[in-house]
């Protein structure tokens, strides 16, 4: 992959290595052109998935949707905010953050996206606010100040 979008030709014992778009590296996929919404799409989908997988857990009306919560944010959320320290969210970004916290909360709710409650409702209900869109900031801000620290005793 060149980052520069020229071509390059690299032979090793006489073949040519294929040129690619994107790759993944370290659970992390790099793009050619940089940017981070092929990233932060795969993030979010594989966050739904993890949240797909726990439907039986949402489902059950005995566990506490206090319980249900933390669960959601110690399982679900890392997965979808996994390297998120080197995201630039832009406001679509932003929104599908939202969206995203929004339907598991309303997975744990039981709450169809089709049954015309608001956010507003829902989150009332649960007796939170959102956090999610929050939470990534906050972990971008103490990256910066933890490479600033870095170049300051460099």
């Amino acid at each position: 992959m060149a980052s520069d979008g020229i071509a390059c030709c690299i032979l090793i014992q006489n073949e040519q290595l294929e040129q690619v778009n994107t790759f993944p590296y370290v659970g992390y996929l790099i793009t050619e052109d940089g940017e981070c919404t092929a990233e932060f799409c795969t993030r979010l989908n594989r966050g739904q998935a993890i949240g797909a997988s726990l439907q039986k857990i949402w489902n059950r009306h005995t566990i506490p949707i206090s319980t249900k919560i933390q669960l959601m944010k110690a399982l679900v959320w890392p997965v979808a905010t996994y390297g998120c320290e080197s995201w630039t969210p832009r406001r679509n970004e932003e929104t599908c953050l939202d969206d995203f916290e929004m339907k598991g909360l309303r997975k744990i709710m039981q709450v169809s996206w089709t049954s015309k409650k608001t956010k507003e409702l829902v989150l009332n209900k649960v007796g939170v606010k959102t956090k999610l869109l929050n939470t990534v900031k906050a972990r971008k801000l103490a990256y910066y100040g933890h490479i600033m620290r870095k170049l300051e005793v460099a």
